[in-house]
């Protein structure tokens, strides 16, 4: 992994090195105070303010420097105010040309100016963390919170940019008037009619965005599709080409998710009955339901692998293999065959094409709308994995029409074949292909197909995952000096899975092992909810499929709670462990011991456990982004893959764990299959603890 003093040093503006923040001498400073402290040669006291001295000379150093070139930038925009004022009275159409030219040139250094200061306020959170790191403090608060808010404090200039945002706006108006300008003054025929919005403002705003910590809960949200991007911003226009983007092709990729998601859980409420009525047991639920993740497992690889040349294909084979597979999946009734359901269920997890909707919103939406289109995606996951119950619930009817059956076990798959049909109908008239990139990508720039299914939900933290901090500190954080360069294999995409797992860090490793633990404690939950509360609590399905809904529709909630205000208050890791405690008191609370089992037990603690799940989920995918190699976030064997194959072998192992618990009668399936959970969210426990204790 290249160091991050080497990266910070590759992306300085030449012309304005000596007044980026001195992060390799800090670093050694930090280093050097240790060194003194254990030798006794240094009280703590005299450490603390001898750094809150020099961090103070870095900012002033960086803000007066901010504030110089803002003084330019505001005395450019004046001149040229000037000459606008002017052309009011005296209208030219290459002097209008030219000033709308100039004030785009303005804009582009304003861009530079962004990410000078973007660059510094990543230098100063990371030094503060080795800080906080390497002396055990809670340094960063405390000065955070001493300079945030005194009147003369120097650090909002960097954290707030409130100048800069005034910059941006004189920019966009002025811009924005010449346009209007322009078009009444020239023909159609002289030059065509320019776009309502000018790629240097929307530069412009992204960068302010990228600064911009108002944003909080739909970067949370967005953060549950795990696209990784680059830890630091460029400072020139790298979005994507607006000719790749196309509306329609995006809402039908958030379809496909939001219709997939209800096909995996709208026979949770039926697939018990629907088993015994075909001969087998009832617990054979459990593999019904998990078929689809089998197929999955392989699914992810070769969709990730074939969105690196198409984007339509791909939805149409998914699309057509869904449609098969929830025909098949109805046929079974009539037919009276187990296999047939099974094989059905398989097709469905054959289709399952969410690497390409989370490939499409990383490679052919633009940078400025890309944060709201993987909310989007996360939301669509998360709806669907709560309609789908609900969907069940009201499909309680009987009829036959010829020889088929239409019922509360069939009507599941009728419904979900008629919705891929029409989708893909819907699919080929409207979907528009991107252009294809001149570069062919051995490995693409990002194709993170994480499963987080709705219980595999897309929700909880940019689709953007912005990690600010590629690799924990201390490990391979090391001194750049200059000397030797990042070899380039540090850069190229992992060529197999197996070559993928070497890369895997510890902390990779922990995070992936959490994301295994809820998952199976999901899938267990979920999976069997008809089968216990029939036997303990005799619910009809339509009751179960209430249940369900009403637990998939706190993800949104319990997130906007999390992102908005929990993530704020407390740090990842303390979050990440609370969660970790919560669920095992969820999993601990749902067993059935000595005294008779209600719905209120049942009902709470399964809510603990889901919610806890929730968010644990979330902040697990942040942490994972951090630690993650960043040869893992490019190519088909990516970190996105390695944790959607960790989840849905979960889901796999939970599902047959609950078949072949059903083989010990159903009195004791509740705590048979509840063990391992509970195993499996301990050894998490334990391992983060070692794990975080080591780091931290």
């Amino acid at each position: 992994m290249v160091a991050f003093g080497k990266k910070l040093k590759d992306r300085q503006i030449q012309e304005w090195q000596g007044y980026y923040i001195n992060y390799k001498l800090m670093k050694k400073k930090v280093k050097q105070y240790g060194n003194q402290i254990k030798a006794g040669a240094l009280d703590r006291r005299h450490v603390l303010k001898d750094f809150s001295r020099m961090l103070d000379n870095q900012i002033e150093r960086i803000v007066l420097f901010l504030l110089e070139q803002q003084g330019v930038l505001a005395s450019r925009i004046s001149e040229l105010n000037k000459q606008q004022d002017s052309l009011q009275e005296q209208p030219d159409i290459s002097k209008i040309t030219e000033l709308r030219e100039a004030y785009r040139d303005v804009g582009r250094d304003l861009l530079k100016l962004l990410f000078f200061v973007e660059i510094n306020a990543i230098g100063l959170r990371k030094i503060l963390k080795k800080f906080d790191k390497r002396f055990g403090y809670k340094f960063t608060d405390y000065y955070v919170k001493t300079r945030a808010n005194h009147p003369y404090s120097q650090l909002q200039q960097v954290f707030k940019h409130v100048g800069l945002g005034a910059v941006v706006g004189a920019i966009s108006r002025n811009l924005a008037d010449l346009q209007d300008r322009q078009g009444s003054y020239l023909s159609i025929y002289d030059q065509p009619s320019l776009p309502l919005q000018d790629s240097v403002v929307d530069s412009m705003k992204a960068a302010v965005d990228r600064l911009s910590n108002s944003t909080n809960f739909l970067n949370f949200l967005a953060q549950h599709a795990l696209i990784m991007q680059e830890e630091f911003p460029t400072p020139v226009e790298e979005q994507v080409d607006d000719q790749r983007y196309h509306f329609m092709s995006l809402l039908l990729n958030l379809a496909n998710t939001f219709l997939y998601m209800v096909n995996t859980y709208i026979i949770v409420p039926t697939a018990d009955n629907y088993s015994m009525s075909l001969g087998a047991a009832a617990t054979v639920c459990g593999i019904v339901i998990g078929a689809m993740a089998v197929a999955q497992i392989f699914s992810s690889v070769y969709f990730s692998a074939w969105s690196n040349r198409s984007y339509f294909r791909p939805l149409v084979f998914s699309s057509i293999a869904l449609f098969v597979g929830n025909v098949m999946y109805a046929l079974a009734y009539d037919l009276n065959s187990i296999p047939v359901l099974l094989i059905g269920r398989l097709c469905c997890g054959l289709g399952s094409a969410r690497a390409v909707n989370r490939r499409y919103i990383s490679d052919c939406v633009p940078l400025r709308i890309r944060m709201q289109a993987s909310a989007g995606f996360v939301s669509a996951s998360a709806l669907g994995m709560a309609c789908g119950p609900a969907l069940a619930g009201l499909l309680q009817t009987n009829f036959k029409i010829y020889k088929l059956t239409f019922n509360q076990d069939t009507l599941p798959g009728w419904l979900m074949a008629f919705a891929w049909l029409i989708y893909l109908i819907w699919l080929w008239i409207s979907f528009r292909e991107p252009a294809n990139e001149t570069e062919v990508n051995n490995g693409p720039q990002e194709s993170n197909s994480v499963e987080n299914d709705a219980l595999e939900k897309g929700v909880t933290q940019p689709l953007l995952l912005k990690a600010e901090e590629n690799q924990h500190d201390g490990e391979n954080d090391q001194e750049y000096d200059g000397s030797e360069e990042a070899p380039e294999e540090s850069r190229k995409p992992a060529n197999s899975i197996a070559e993928a797992y070497r890369l895997l860090t510890p902390s990779v490793k922990v995070q992936l092992l959490i994301y295994f633990m809820l998952k199976y404690a999901m899938e267990i939950l979920l999976s069997e909810s008809s089968v216990v509360t029939s036997y303990y609590f005799g619910w009809s399905t339509g009751t179960v499929a209430i249940f369900l809904a009403c637990l998939g529709l706190t993800v949104l909630p319990i997130n906007v709670v999390v992102g908005s205000y929990i993530s704020n208050m407390f740090e990842d890791r303390q979050i990440l462990l609370a969660s970790e405690i919560m669920v095992f008191l969820g999993i601990l609370g749902s067993f059935h011991v000595v005294i008779s089992y209600s719905v209120p037990q049942y009902v709470i603690s399964g809510l603990i456990m889901f919610v806890a799940a929730e968010v644990l989920e979330g902040v697990n995918l942040s942490l994972l982004s951090r630690v993650m190699s960043s040869r893992l976030s490019r190519g088909t064997y990516n970190g996105g893959l390695l944790s959607t194959e960790a989840g849905t072998i979960a889901r796999v192992i939970a599902d047959v764990t609950i078949t072949l618990a059903g083989y010990l009668g159903q009195s004791t399936l509740l705590n048979v299959t509840l063990l391992p959970s509970l195993l499996i969210c301990v050894a998490s426990i334990v391992a983060t603890c070692y794990t975080y204790n080591s780091l931290y």
